[in-house]
């Protein structure tokens, strides 16, 4: 990494160490800052788990809250916005588990079948662009938003996190404590629950030119 890049990692480093020790007093001008550093990152991961927008803002309300009571346990041994992901994404999974969910068993026998050769059970469609891309239209967002209320809370917050925040697999796997394995497994079939779902939706790869 060139002098500059190592330079700049330092400084945001000790910028988070400084913004920590500061909410660690109380002080409320750090809580103001984390709010503008933080507070739309973690409304949109509640909005997206919790599909409303008032769930949403409870969520984050709640959040907060959690911080500002919890902040003295935060070790720093995770960054900062690791520890924020996981009280978020854990107030709103509590609030989503007194809700109807689709059972977790469900996604075993959604997506490819495959026989006992390791041979798919029937064809596959292929899509050429991922969710978020290629659903242009309203109509088409909607039922991806729908789809995603749809799967049950943990898949959810792994295809969230991976699809939408766009985190490494090892950052989920702390924020929800979880292993590298698990997590890869549930986005796996959150995807193929999804593929299933609204495969109506999406641009289809003909394999043959006919």
């Amino acid at each position: 990494m060139p002098v500059a890049g190592k330079w700049l990692v330092h400084r945001r480093a000790g910028m988070a160490a400084e913004l920590v020790a500061a909410l660690k007093r109380k002080d409320p001008i750090a809580f103001e800052q984390l709010i503008a550093q933080h507070g739309a990152m973690l409304y949109r991961v509640a909005l997206r788990l919790m599909g409303q927008e008032q769930e949403a803002e409870d969520v984050l309300q709640e959040t907060l809250l959690t911080v500002y009571e919890k902040i003295h346990t935060f070790d720093e041994r995770s960054a900062l916005s690791t520890w924020l992901y996981r009280i978020a994404v854990n107030t709103a999974l509590m609030r989503l588990r007194a809700k109807a969910r689709v059972p977790e068993e469900l996604l075993d026998t959604v997506g490819p079948q495959f026989t006992e050769q390791g041979e798919h059970a029937r064809e596959e469609a292929e899509w050429t662009l991922p969710p978020e891309q290629a659903l242009l239209r309203q109509e088409a967002l909607t039922a991806l938003q729908q789809g995603i209320a749809r799967l049950p809370e943990l898949y959810r917050a792994v295809y969230v996190l991976a699809e939408i925040e766009s985190l490494p697999h090892q950052d989920i796997a702390s924020i929800l404590e979880l292993t590298v394995g698990t997590v890869k497994t549930r986005l796996h079939r959150a995807r193929l629950f999804l593929r299933e779902t609204l495969a109506g939706y999406f641009v289809e790869r003909r394999h043959s030119s006919a």
